[in-house]
């Protein structure tokens, strides 16, 4: 009985989490080197259609259909983790069940360039950092 006792006693101790944290959980921020190579990368692959500030209105998108997803929505921003834009960049539309019409850029940008965009995008929401 003692047995039984120590041992659902070791298995709880070993079970329980302590709690992380909250600059642990939260995500990383980017440095002003990173937001600005993010912003580069942004205007060579992705501003053509996506547009400058990336709201679906580059010089191509009306070419498109559908257009570009207006990336500084709010809503989307609050939809997407940081992992499922870096995939989408990676991988592309049809890689990721949207349109194939935006290219995946896996390939040609490396995992810090990816990186990069994706916190560029961050910064691109509406009414939140930029002030539009």
């Amino acid at each position: 009985m003692k047995q039984a006792i120590l041992a659902v006693s070791i298995l709880l101790a070993a079970c329980q989490r302590t709690a992380r944290p909250a600059e642990a959980v939260a995500s990383p921020r980017a440095s002003v080197y990173e937001m600005e190579l993010g912003k580069q990368t942004f205007q060579a692959y992705c501003a053509g259609c996506h547009g400058d500030t990336g709201q679906g209105d580059g010089f191509n998108s009306f070419n498109l259909d559908p257009h570009p997803r207006d990336l500084s929505d709010p809503v989307f921003q609050k939809s997407k983790s940081n992992a499922e834009l870096a995939d989408t960049i990676r991988r592309g539309g049809a890689g990721v069940g949207l349109s194939s019409l935006m290219p995946p850029w896996g390939h040609t940008l490396d995992a810090r360039h990816v990186q990069d965009v994706v916190f560029y995008v961050r910064s691109l929401r509406r009414g939140v950092v930029t002030g539009r």
